[in-house]
């Protein structure tokens, strides 16, 4: 069952595992059920993976500009992250807010983030793995950011440590000097 937060669109579910003496079987993704369960409708053309080797790694913000916005399907391999989507579609009544949802292997959660939110995740545990499904493919072109620690966001990123970041994601503008990115 999906849980919807105050964002419209951004969808949090389980997914059923079935174990027995062997280990276990999920169907992770099936197009049929998830559009018809959690109004999941997009077409994916692209899967990522990724591994952070050390705890509170920050990956984000991210999104890439139309005609390449991506939506998401996040979820974890290995691992724990905090994951984070901030509504960056200008007009939107919840323009600016957030949503920060623990995604972990043991739990076999998922995370949908639609077209118009800057995505990120923060790593909790050491040799985290995401696997993310992508609704349009990579465009270096219309890659864009906001700042993963901009204090008008607000994002208890929830790190035990200092932040490990990329220098691509130390450099994104705060959301208020971002302008209209066309969502």
């Amino acid at each position: 069952m999906a849980r919807l937060d105050h964002i419209e669109g951004v969808r949090v579910f389980d997914i059923p595992k079935y174990g027995d003496h062997r280990g276990f079987f999920s169907e992770t993704y099936n197009a049929r059920k998830f559009a018809e369960e959690f109004g999941i409708t997009e077409t994916f053309v692209q899967d990522n993976q990724s591994l952070s080797a050390t705890p509170n790694t920050v990956r984000g913000l991210h999104f890439q500009k139309p005609p390449f916005a991506q939506a998401k399907l996040v979820r974890v391999l290995r691992g724990k992250i905090l994951d984070v989507a901030v509504d960056i579609r200008t007009g939107s009544p919840t323009f600016g807010d957030h949503i920060a949802e623990v995604i972990c292997a043991e739990q076999w959660n998922q995370i949908f983030i639609p077209v118009g939110f800057a995505h990120g995740f923060a790593t909790l545990s050491p040799d985290t793995e995401v696997c993310y499904k992508v609704s349009a493919p990579y465009a270096p072109d219309h890659e864009a950011g906001v700042m993963w620690n901009d204090p008008a966001i607000g994002i208890d990123w929830q790190l035990s440590g200092d932040p490990v970041l990329s220098e691509k994601d130390t450099k994104y503008p705060a959301l208020a000097e971002l302008g209209d990115v066309g969502f």
